[in-house]
């Protein structure tokens, strides 16, 4: 009878666990996927996780109970951070998200910020199984039970059916476009493994065939013969000011009276504003800008454009500046190493960087130096680099209004409605008040010592900041009373760009379509720096103004794009996307076509053929 009943038990274990795993399944697709879970979700998780106690009963002898636990334990894990990455940034992490936990430290704020206590539940079982196992009584009892050997030949025949479902989950769903979308079809266990394992190398175009003219014809516009502005900015200094975090909806907002960008809102009312500017980076987030500006180069697929394209010498805005004998330089209070920066500062070209070690600690907000301290020290360089005969260019990175916003109170500026007071919304205003405070203090300090006068200034922002997928209602409902529609991934991606220049710039709203990819293009027009042998994948927004096709890719799904009329996001494909219209309602007939959508996918195949097929930089050990 004893012998039985262990058998009974052995047996009854991997039912035991697989129904604590489908338990999890299910919570973390209530979480994940916005229709959340359905009966399909035990046929995509299940067969996986029965592959894994499959191997367990099939070879482990000794210690079973302890395997099991640290399988449950990792997937439990894994479920877990693909909870909190999707809250923070709507995205289904995969390994490639997961190799950048080095920079976890340092962020540790922001993801500590969008951690829910109910997200904690999923570790409940592993909590009660762990005391249970402090009864030594039960836990030899369990631990015997466990070490009994199954039927093997059960085990191998559940093997191979499970595996049969997983191949017939994930096979079918290859081609799927959006990986959110791919990740709910092949089931989240099966997505992570194919992710992990399947070969994505796309076939790359022949360098000879990446031309500009190509590119042009796939974005479906035409390089004018005789570009208005070109040169009227030539000799120029040229700052380029990337806003942490910044979106466009600031831009002349006042909430019950205060205005909450003023400084941001002169610039705007008194120069070259663009409000359909849309941001287009990647994993790298700040550090994609960076790239994107500097290159006119799209993000690459998989992974940060400071890991992935930072081995390549990368033609870039420094070099053809250089080339017109300028001096440049980068601004940054972070340290260097962080995003790799270092590295991708040796990519573009710049001659020498700024970063925590010039900057300092003192005051410091967040991550680095507080921006007061950094435009106070970058405006004093700036003079010096000013008496110089030769121009310069600097890119300055603000940084304290980055996520979770929380700035010290000796920062704050303002004071909020109560109704703002303990939300994310509140904390991002606020934030963004003494981001734009501390602006000010640049420009006043840049007027005063005449760098101002003789510099075009271009100012945007380097990615979204408030995510759709942690906000609460509290904050939805904000944002519905500051934007007088509901948010979404319209108003998600939109940031703003404004050029400025004494006597060059008039008071202008420039409704033309654009994205951080154009600014390359747009800068070296008004320098009067020739870009024929160049290529680039934004274009001239001052000049070709009658049609843009913007490729997204990693926080929007991977085929969307936006056009002058739409924001498209991709579903399996063209047919089962969304169209989202840049203004109105929403309810206007759909304008994005398939054809664009095959365009933007090939604008993105082009940009990754071209820098992946780039010489590799020679590596130099050398101190900035």
């Amino acid at each position: 009878m004893r012998l039985k009943e262990t058998r009974t038990l052995s047996k009854r274990s991997i039912i035991f666990f697989s129904l604590i795993m489908l338990a999890k399944s299910y919570f973390a697709w209530y979480y994940l996927f916005e229709d959340g879970p359905t009966w399909t979700t035990l046929f995509k998780e299940l067969p996986f996780v029965l592959l894994i106690f499959c191997l367990i009963e099939w070879f482990a002898t000794k210690r079973k109970i302890a395997i099991y636990m640290l399988v449950n334990l990792l997937i439990t894990v894994l479920f877990f951070s693909l909870i909190i990455y999707h809250n923070h940034f709507g995205i289904i992490a995969t390994s490639q998200v997961f190799g950048q936990a080095k920079q976890v430290g340092a962020v540790k704020k922001s993801i500590f910020s969008v951690i829910h206590p109910q997200y904690m539940l999923i570790f409940l079982d592993i909590i009660i199984i762990s005391l249970v196992m402090f009864s030594r009584k039960k836990a030899v009892a369990w631990k015997t039970a466990m070490s009994r050997q199954s039927n093997r030949k059960a085990v191998a025949a559940l093997f191979c059916i499970s595996f049969a479902i997983c191949m017939m989950n994930i096979f079918p769903n290859q081609a799927s476009m959006n990986e959110n979308v791919q990740a709910e079809q092949m089931g989240i266990l099966n997505y992570e493994a194919y992710a992990l394992l399947a070969e994505h190398k796309e076939e790359q175009i022949e360098l000879s065939k990446i031309t500009q003219s190509a590119i042009d014809e796939t974005k479906g516009i035409q390089a004018p013969a005789h570009p208005v502005m070109f040169g009227a900015a030539k000799g120029k200094n040229l700052i380029i000011l990337q806003m942490e975090s910044f979106q466009n909806f600031l831009i002349n907002l006042s909430i019950d009276g205060q205005e909450i960008t003023p400084n941001m809102n002169k610039l705007a009312a008194g120069n070259f504003y663009f409000p359909r500017f849309y941001q287009q980076v990647g994993q790298g987030n700040t550090s994609d800008a960076e790239f994107i500006v500097n290159t006119s180069f799209y993000v690459p697929p998989d992974g940060p454009a400071t890991d992935i394209y930072a081995p390549k010498e990368l033609p870039s805005l420094p070099k053809l500046l250089q080339a017109q004998g300028y001096d440049t330089a980068t601004f940054h209070t972070n340290a260097v190493d962080f995003w790799n920066r270092g590295e991708l500062y040796k990519a573009v070209g710049f001659d020498r960087y700024y970063d925590k070690a010039f900057f300092g600690e003192d005051d410091t907000v967040f991550y680095g130096a507080s921006d007061e301290v950094l435009y106070k020290k970058t405006s004093d360089e700036l003079a010096r680099m000013d008496q110089r005969s030769q121009p310069f260019y600097s890119q300055v990175i603000s940084m304290s209004s980055h996520n979770p916003f929380s700035i010290p109170e000796s920062k704050y500026k303002m004071t909020l409605p109560e109704r703002f007071e303990g939300t994310l919304v509140g904390d991002y205003i606020r934030a963004q008040n003494y981001a734009d405070y501390a602006l000010g203090q640049f420009i006043d300090e840049l007027q005063a010592n005449g760098v101002w006068d003789n510099s075009l200034i271009v100012l945007y922002g380097d990615h979204r900041g408030l995510p759709i997928f942690s906000l609460k209602e509290a904050d939805k409902a904000l944002l519905a009373e500051i934007l007088h529609h509901e948010y979404t991934e319209r108003d998600l991606i939109n940031i703003p760009l404004i050029i400025a220049s004494k006597g060059l710039t008039t008071p202008s709203v420039k409704e033309q379509l654009g994205g951080q990819v154009d600014i390359l293009p747009t800068v070296s027009n008004l320098l009067g720096v020739s870009l024929s042998n160049h290529i680039h994948f934004g274009q001239d927004i001052l000049n070709q103004s009658t049609y843009n096709l913007l490729p997204q890719r990693y926080y929007l799904p991977t085929g969307s794009f936006v056009n002058n009329e739409e924001l498209f996001l991709s579903g399996s494909g063209f047919e089962d996307g969304q169209h989202y219209t840049l203004s109105g309602n929403g309810n206007q007939p759909q304008k994005a076509t398939e054809d664009e959508f095959n365009r933007a996918l090939e604008l993105l195949h082009l940009s990754d053929s071209y820098v992946t097929q780039l010489p590799d930089r020679e590596v130099v050990d050398e101190d900035h």
